[in-house]
């Protein structure tokens, strides 16, 4: 008797989830476009919702994100100016922004584990940042990280 033992195709079925990484790109996007060309945040979203990613991301995350880094600014640019070696305005806007992104989520977002933020914010920085941009801004991260969250850091440790 011979018997078939091949298993059956499986059809994989598409993710449909929708993307946090996607939403911090699309914020990205949105703080960089405010950095080099100051814009109501009203507009921003109106343009970013017609971006093709905007399907893929979080729209929830999204707008809780972006809106936050808003409200936020200059309270991010004072927190993350304590870290780093020049001021604030001689940041690329790029790196700038991926700061601010990451560091609202260190100091307000506690749902993000704090080691999530800080990959999400270098994985940006490889991406869009100049060449090294992430190691600096995981430096940065690193240092906005102990102030913001030291007691879940020194749980991660022992």
């Amino acid at each position: 008797m011979n018997k078939d033992t091949t298993k059956p195709a499986v059809n994989k079925v598409p993710k449909t989830s929708k993307n946090r990484r996607k939403s911090r790109e699309l914020v990205l996007k949105a703080i960089y476009q405010n950095f080099v060309s100051p814009k109501k945040l009203s507009q921003l979203i109106i343009e970013l919702d017609e971006d093709p990613d905007f399907s893929k991301a979080d729209e929830n995350y999204f707008h809780q994100l972006l809106e936050g880094v808003y409200e936020k600014l200059s309270e991010l640019d004072t927190r993350i100016g304590a870290f780093i070696d020049r001021p604030i305005v001689e940041l690329s806007p790029i790196e700038h922004a991926i700061l601010c992104i990451s560091s609202y989520e260190l100091i307000f977002d506690l749902s993000i584990p704090y080691r999530v933020a800080i990959n999400e914010g270098v994985e940006l920085a490889k991406i869009y940042g100049g060449t090294d941009g992430h190691k600096y801004v995981n430096g940065v991260l690193d240092k906005v990280a102990a102030e913001a969250r030291p007691s879940e850091i020194k749980r991660k440790s022992s």
